[in-house]
């Protein structure tokens, strides 16, 4: 008999990290479940202790390719599962769940019949413990059932892969699948199941724990002022933004106005921090492909927006990149003086 729920793991060099994550799978109060682990050709020991897995507990097999990427990794995950299971889920090797996460948002959605549930994150530090993750505090700051991205439009800014369980014919159905050899993968597949969806149960519970890696271990996504970072995230955007324009139904041109309308507020001014710290290659990443980007976007759009936001686009599109990273280390230092006048009161 199938198991109900398939979880997919793909894994590359988390040796010090995938004991904790596969201990807190097999901890799940949900126990009707298989674990596919993919290994991605890690170079580490990851595929001695995912095999140690698959031999000492029957839910947990292992899948083997040559390293390909995370979003690769993924799709021979969803593969190789079950296709008799109901629903489907994903977790980053690096991270963990708490105990009650699958029971949670399997019971919700044998209740209500949505498509998928999504729920919030903890990050945390093995140094400092646990703390909100602030991508997800807007659109989970309360439980809501039977719901969807144009009843809750934060919901557009639920990017990542593994806060969610999805039904299985849902995502068959979808035909979406991660993109292969990119950074920030998660959006191209995440962004349009919100929008395809009948309905999403979005849950407050911290159902995923992200961890912050440290030090000469941090993950590339981390490492702000890498140009492949830049690089990758415009893809990630325009890969919406392509499927999105693909589809015929008339309501997807609004969907389209309110992704454009987020990517311009609050992605995008996500680099806008690092361009001062960055060297050259990365203000050069940065100018080359946010304008490729507010150029498909257009200026109808830019001009919506407020004052600061507008010239930093202004002065982007111009090529004037000493005077963009001058305005912004004066805003950056704006924002920290009532943080140094709060602390030394």
């Amino acid at each position: 008999m199938a198991p109900r729920l398939s979880v997919v793991v793909p894994i590359y060099n988390v040796e010090p990290y995938l004991k904790e994550c596969l201990d807190s799978i097999a901890a799940q109060t949900f126990t009707d479940f298989e674990c596919v682990m993919v290994d991605d050709g890690s170079p580490d020991g990851s595929a001695a202790i995912a095999t140690a897995y698959a031999a000492e507990d029957p839910r947990f097999r292992l899948v083997r390719q040559e390293n390909r990427g995370l979003g690769a990794a993924r799709n021979t995950g969803w593969r190789h599962a079950d296709p008799g299971a109901q629903y489907l889920a994903f977790v980053d090797s690096d991270d963990t769940l708490p105990p009650s996460a699958y029971q949670l948002m399997i019971e919700t959605l044998d209740r209500t019949g949505s498509d998928f549930a999504a729920g919030n994150a903890l990050r945390f530090r093995d140094a400092s413990g646990y703390y909100p993750s602030h991508a997800h505090r807007k659109p989970f700051g309360e439980t809501r059932l039977r719901t969807h991205v144009t009843e809750i439009p934060s919901l557009v800014t639920d990017r990542t892969a593994w806060n969610k369980v999805y039904r299985r014919s849902f995502f068959d159905g979808a035909g979406i699948l991660y993109p292969e050899g990119i950074l920030y993968e998660d959006a191209p597949v995440s962004v349009p199941h919100h929008y395809l969806a009948k309905s999403v149960d979005v849950l407050s519970e911290p159902i995923y724990h992200w961890r912050v890696r440290e030090g000469s271990d941090a993950s590339i996504t981390q490492q702000k002022t890498d140009p492949r970072g830049v690089i990758d995230r415009v893809r990630s955007m325009e890969l919406v933004r392509e499927w999105l324009l693909a589809r015929p139904e008339p309501e997807f041109r609004d969907y389209l106005s309110s992704y454009d309308a987020n990517s311009l507020a609050e992605e995008i001014p996500m680099f806008f921090w690092s361009v001062p710290d960055g060297a050259r290659p990365f203000r050069e990443a940065y100018q080359q492909h946010v304008s490729r980007l507010l150029h498909a976007i257009g200026p109808e759009q830019i001009g919506r927006l407020g004052a600061q936001l507008r010239v930093k686009y202004r002065l982007t599109l111009a090529n004037r990149m000493l005077e963009f990273v001058l305005l912004q280390r004066l805003h950056r230092l704006a924002r920290r003086r009532p943080r140094l006048r709060r602390a030394t009161a």
